[in-house]
């Protein structure tokens, strides 16, 4: 790729066209810089070929060398395939376990024999490029690593409360209300015990596949403690729903098989208990205040038995209730 630059620099020189394509490719480098993330600069990289490649077919994706996986950032046009005779694809080494992968598809033979011609100022374009699209993949990585839980992927305690704050600012407090499932794992500390925290990491795993298959893509999903997991339901505002899809998750999960031991096939099932709040914004509750009584009922819930789900406007609350 470097001697592709060094070559079209040279050829700039005397040749207008090559000169031309210089241009176009630093001012792709300055527009690139204004990106604010990886799919604003996928998105401008298409763009670019398009105008001036004429390219319709694109695909951005991220390849992980350790997990050995590709994950699309961005999919554009027809769909079609690396070993087609008409498909081109270039790689941009981060020097992480993250790699991009830019590929495109010509749509005629006339078109490819084009872009074959072409192939070294597009591959000069992605040399000079490189780095925004490292610097983007590095913040990608950062964020990720610091929003998302571990072990689960879904978000850390402090980013699924200021994911949520954010979607409330965005809204407007438009939202008219937003329902809080807490969910805890019933005596999860036996798994530990009787097992390891390998087998107790293999439960948590299950129950984020089992709450993210009953809900909505626009639900936001927390693990805030150890066993516990927070999700605001802010797909619908029907009181209804959303206790039938906490009970769901509850009935879901009593039937899920964890195997504890690959050679005997052992397995392991287990139960979750939820705590239901909703919460309506600009009322006289805080979202904090909102939180911990869901938090409260999955406690009076557990203290019923394993399974059981419990709405915070149903607890007793008499001058004997304690909330800590």
């Amino acid at each position: 790729m470097r001697n592709s630059i060094i070559e079209l620099i040279k050829q700039s020189a005397f040749d207008s066209e090559a000169l031309k394509t210089l241009e176009s490719i630093f001012k792709l480098y300055e527009q690139l810089q204004y990106s604010s993330n990886l799919n604003q600069i996928a998105n401008d990289i298409f763009l670019w070929l398009e105008e001036e490649f004429h390219i319709k077919n694109m695909v951005f994706s991220l390849f992980d060398i350790n997990k050995n996986n590709k994950s699309n950032i961005l999919s554009k046009g027809d769909t079609f395939y690396l070993d087609d005779d008409l498909s081109q694809f270039f790689i941009i080494n981060t020097h992480t376990n993250l790699n991009a992968t830019i590929s495109f598809c010509a749509s005629s033979q006339e078109h490819s024999l084009f872009l074959e011609d072409k192939y070294n100022s597009i591959e000069a374009t992605f040399f000079i490029i490189s780095t925004i699209v490292q610097n983007a993949i590095l913040k990608k990585n950062f964020i990720d690593s610091a929003s998302l839980d571990s072990v689960t992927n879904v978000f850390s305690s402090h980013y699924f409360i200021e994911n949520l704050s954010s979607y409330l600012k965005l809204s407007n407090n438009k939202q008219s209300e937003i329902f809080l499932l807490m969910i805890g794992i019933d005596r999860f500390k036996a798994v530990v015990d009787e097992f390891n925290y390998e087998i107790a990491d293999k439960v948590l795993i299950e129950l984020a596949r089992v709450i993210h298959s009953n809900i909505n893509e626009f639900d936001i999903v927390g693990r805030l403690e150890t066993d516990t997991f927070l999700v605001s339901i802010l797909s619908n505002d029907d009181e209804n729903q959303a206790c039938e899809v906490a009970k769901r998750i509850i009935s879901d999960f009593a039937k899920t098989r964890v195997i504890v031991n690959e050679e005997t096939r052992q397995t392991l099932q287990k139960t979750v208990s939820i705590g239901f709040e909703k919460f309506i914004p600009n009322s006289n509750i805080s979202l904090d205040d909102a939180i911990k009584n869901s938090d409260i009922a999955l406690v009076e819930a557990k203290n019923k038995g394993r399974g059981e789900f419990m709405k915070f406007s149903n607890i007793d609350k008499s001058d004997n209730f304690k909330l800590f």
